[in-house]
Parts: structure tokens; sequence; C-alpha cells
């Protein structure tokens, strides 16, 4: 599938992949390829940064869903559509959001290049953690890949990353980014 590049339709295109992953989970508490998470705390994760992102650099206060640990699948999809809501709004587009540090952006191109993009990287993490189908889109990884490569410095002093996983010269380029982000492609609980 090509992804689109529009912010509301990538969003919708990768989050629907993530969502499959939500509802097909079924062990919660399964160790998760990210250091001391289970499966819940991927879902965590993308339903808590977000809201806070947005309020601190826009007006934008998205709405409080289920709880993560009361029900995962609710919690995601309460988030989920609260975003899609926000993406799908026309005055979205004219919005910004100010950060000190990438400055003031357009608010659609941030949620698209900030979350949507860390939305698809944890769809493999829930995959592998539930023993799910793991396969990413390749043109979406390669585009990731080639951003983030010459940000190296950047991306790993933040914090965000692991050190980077050694993989194979000739691996693809799924396998090639998961080692970016500092993910064991060969990762098992």
């Amino acid at each position: 599938m090509t992804l689109s590049d529009q912010p509301a339709e990538r969003h919708r295109q990768i989050s629907g992949g993530f969502t499959e992953r939500v509802r097909g989970a079924s062990a919660w508490d399964a160790p998760a390829p990210v250091p001391g998470w289970a499966a819940r705390d991927v879902v965590r994760h993308l339903v808590e940064w977000l809201p806070a992102f947005l309020a601190s650099g826009s007006d934008v206060r998205l709405p409080a869903g289920p709880s993560v640990d009361a029900d995962p699948v609710a919690a995601w999809q309460a988030h989920n559509d609260a975003v899609q809501a926000l993406l799908d709004d026309p005055a979205t587009a004219a919005r910004r959001l100010s950060n000190p540090h990438i400055g003031e952006v357009p608010l659609d191109r941030a949620i698209d290049q900030f979350y949507t993009s860390d939305v698809f990287m944890h769809t493999w993490d829930l995959a592998r953690a539930t023993g799910q189908d793991e396969r990413l889109d390749q043109e979406f990884c390669a585009q990731l890949l080639a951003g983030m490569e010459p940000m190296e410095e950047i991306i790993r002093s933040s914090g965000q990353y692991g050190p980077r996983v050694p993989v194979k010269d000739n691996a693809d380029v799924q396998t090639r980014l998961l080692g970016f982000i500092g993910r064991d492609p060969d990762w098992t609980a």
C-alpha cells in the first residue's frame, strides 16, 4: 500500500494498522520490545504523550478517554478518534504548534511528523509483543530512515531512541529502520 502524504489520510492509514493490532491483542501484559514495557504500555505511550505535546504548544486539548489499564482497546479507540477528528477538521490546516525544539509549524504537519510516525514504528512493537503481523509499509520505512539517519546525533541525544542495533548490511529496510530506532529485529519475549 502506498501511504498518503496528506496528514489526515496518512494518520487514518497508519492508525488503522495499529488499531487492527490493538483489536487483535489479547495478552496485554505480554512483554514488548521496548525495555520495561508490556503490550499495554505501547498503547499507553501513544495515548499519553500526544495530548501533552499538543497542549504545551497549541490550544488543542484532546478529550480524556478510558484508562489504558482498565481497557486498552477503548482507550486507544477514543484517543485515535479524537486525533482523527482533529486532523479531519478543515480548520486544523491553518492552526500552528509552537515548540522550543522545532519552532512554529503547521499543527497537522507536526502531528504527522512526530505522532503518526511514532504510531507507525510502535505498530511493530505491539505486533511483536502480541504475536501478530509485524510487517510495515516498506516505502514509509525507507522514507523515515532516510529522514532520520542524517539527524542521528540529535535523535540519540533526545533520549527517545535506544542505541542503534547492528543489522546485516543486506537487511531489508524495515529491519534497518528497527535497528536504527534501537529495536532488536530478532527480539522475542
